[in-house]
């Protein structure tokens, strides 16, 4: 960082701690954030996508995507699930928790302690077939999973930006979100999602409650949510990246 000409931060959380921990100088520092491609997430028909993945089409789906590890924060998520008064919401029909990443298929000696942890906390909260561990996805099939969801969680205990929140936006889905590291920035609270406090359950569980129950409210951030991700296409972004460039080694052209 002392010898570099130009230092490049994804958010401004991120330009903040290069500044506090690093001492870098912030004169050199720009932030240009990670692009979405949104010729390919992008927002399909809700009955199509849910088609796709093979759920119906009067279900309604809260969806996580991510690595499964502790930082991650999904044990907030599927206590906040158990919190849900389903009768309330959805007239008693069903809603999923689908939990894209890891191998929750593999033999109970290989699998991660955490997808164990996690499997445990769903019996243990008696929520059944309502949580569906579906193991790791294509980068082809995730854009009907985020189109087919009615809202997708990232309730990390940090993130440096949030890319699936990226990718759900572009898709057209509100996302709920903690509060922390990029996706403070990241996520416009009460434009295209909300913000919640990180391991908070019952505020997580809040929010859910509000958009299952809301379908307008559901199609207004998620039209707002896909609107704001175009700010992030990667022709845009690009653009930031060549201007870099082209300010650094002004003799290249």
């Amino acid at each position: 960082m002392t010898h570099a000409n130009r230092i490049v931060a994804a958010t401004l959380a991120e330009r903040a701690q290069l500044e506090w921990l690093y001492k870098a100088d912030p004169k050199k520092i720009v932030v240009i954030p990670p692009g979405v491609d949104v010729s390919h997430f992008y927002p399909i028909p809700i009955d199509e996508a849910k088609a796709f993945i093979g759920i119906e089409s009067d279900e309604q789906m809260v969806l996580y995507v991510g690595r499964i590890e502790p930082l991650k924060g999904v044990d907030t998520l599927i206590q906040a699930m158990s919190c849900i008064n389903f009768g309330e919401i959805n007239s008693g029909k069903p809603i999923l928790l689908t939990i894209i990443g890891g191998d929750p298929d593999v033999d109970p000696e290989d699998m991660s302690l955490e997808m164990v942890r996690l499997q445990k906390l769903c019996n243990d909260l008696f929520l059944g077939k309502m949580v569906i561990f579906l193991g790791k996805r294509g980068q082809d099939t995730l854009p009907y999973y985020y189109s087919a969801a009615d809202v997708c969680v990232m309730p990390s205990h940090y993130e440096s930006f949030g890319m699936v929140a990226l990718e759900a936006m572009a898709c057209g889905t509100p996302v709920v979100a903690s509060q922390v590291g990029g996706l403070a920035f990241l996520v416009q609270d009460g434009i295209t999602g909300y913000h919640v406090p990180d391991d908070d359950p019952s505020e997580l569980c809040g929010r859910l409650k509000q958009l299952l129950s809301d379908h307008e409210l559901r199609r207004t951030l998620g039209i707002q949510a896909n609107s704001y991700a175009q700010e992030y296409a990667w022709d845009k972004i690009t653009d930031q990246v060549v201007m870099l460039y082209k300010d650094v080694f002004p003799d290249t052209g």
